[in-house]
């Protein structure tokens, strides 16, 4: 029989037209779970997963029961749904919401967080902590009244749904906090955008101490697959944007390596390639899983100014062997999914 994370796989990662109602009808089928806990959401271009895995911890350290919802995974579906510092029981997640999912049609992503907000409900968890996935305002994720947002950052990504300027991006992304009492500001140029808020400038402390009501003593170092993982030489990074690109060119050790790329369609491309070239001068270009991934040879056509030799190999563990047979270290990026592919069966 299959599993259901293998039922997920199957389900539409993609709406056909973006809108809460299918989420809002699913959620109330299941009792309206979101509503039994109060929550942090997390928007912004880049560092999400980090914000929301240190506002974990941090909150844990006050002896809370703390529920994380992330996306995307790097190694499996189960890293999405975190009950009290632990990867919670993700069939039973699933299976506790398909009954309901299947009539709707609902899509992988309503179904995620849909699974991930009855959990919390069922382990009777003392906050949430949810990452946005997309954007803002037509997130599935954006059924929260959260106490708090945390917006990290604003980059041009998503253009054709979230806008072609960083400050509608970041008019979509603050559309999730109708609700809130704080919003803590990673960009402080973004406070116009929220007049009627109490607003904090900051970043994952900050929200934790927001939703605290006090200050923090303690000190939480995390970890997150695909964020600056090292592998020997080796480094994992999902940077999808310019600005998660320079992030990660500042703490990259050495600037020679084989860098083995995917990167969607609707990123600035151009952007990022041209700031990973600083990392080395040999690329091998390649496509992710992703519905939204361009052809390697789009990729490798585009990176061909910035680079002094480019390959193109679509099938992305073939183009991790290829990176490796030309020698000296690997950097792994431009997508997480990328990243997620190549943890299966890697080679």
């Amino acid at each position: 029989m299959p599993s259901q994370a293998e039922w997920l796989e199957g389900l539409s990662p993609w709406p056909e037209e973006f809108g809460l109602a299918r989420m809002r009808a699913l959620l109330a089928k299941l009792g309206n779970p979101q509503r039994r806990y109060p929550s942090i959401h997390v928007v912004g271009s880049t560092g999400k997963g980090t914000a929301v895995r240190t506002i974990e911890e941090l909150l844990r350290t006050e002896h809370l029961r703390v529920g994380a919802y992330l996306s995307p995974h790097v190694t499996g579906w189960s890293e999405r749904i975190r009950i009290d510092g632990a990867e919670a029981d993700f069939e039973a997640a699933i299976a506790r919401v398909r009954p309901e999912a299947e009539p709707l049609d609902a899509t992988q992503f309503e179904v995620l967080t849909a699974a991930a907000l009855a959990a919390f409900a069922v382990e009777q968890i003392d906050v949430a902590v949810v990452e946005a996935g997309l954007g803002g305002r037509y997130d599935a994720t954006n059924v929260l009244d959260a106490h708090v947002v945390l917006l990290t950052n604003v980059a041009l990504e998503h253009t054709d749904v979230l806008g072609s300027t960083r400050e509608a991006i970041a008019g979509e992304k603050l559309a999730v906090a109708d609700a809130a009492k704080t919003v803590v500001l990673g960009e402080p140029e973004w406070r116009f955008l929220v007049p009627d808020k109490r607003v904090i400038e900051g970043g994952a402390r900050e929200a934790a101490e927001a939703f605290l009501g006090r200050g923090i003593d303690a000190e939480v170092e995390v970890s997150l697959a695909g964020r600056l993982e090292r592998r020997g030489d080796d480094v994992w990074d999902g940077a999808h944007t310019p600005e998660a690109a320079e992030w990660l060119l500042e703490r990259l050790p050495r600037r020679d390596y084989v860098l083995c790329v995917s990167i969607l369609g609707d990123k600035t491309v151009d952007g990022i390639l041209r700031r990973l070239a600083c990392a080395g001068r040999i690329l091998v270009a390649t496509r992710s899983s992703n519905s939204r991934a361009l052809p390697a040879e789009e990729v490798a056509h585009r990176a061909q100014p910035y680079f002094d030799r480019v390959h193109a190999i679509d099938d992305p563990h073939a183009a991790l062997a290829r990176a490796r047979e030309l020698g000296g270290p690997i950097l792994v990026t431009g997508s997480l999914y990328l990243l997620a592919d190549l943890s299966r069966n890697e080679v």
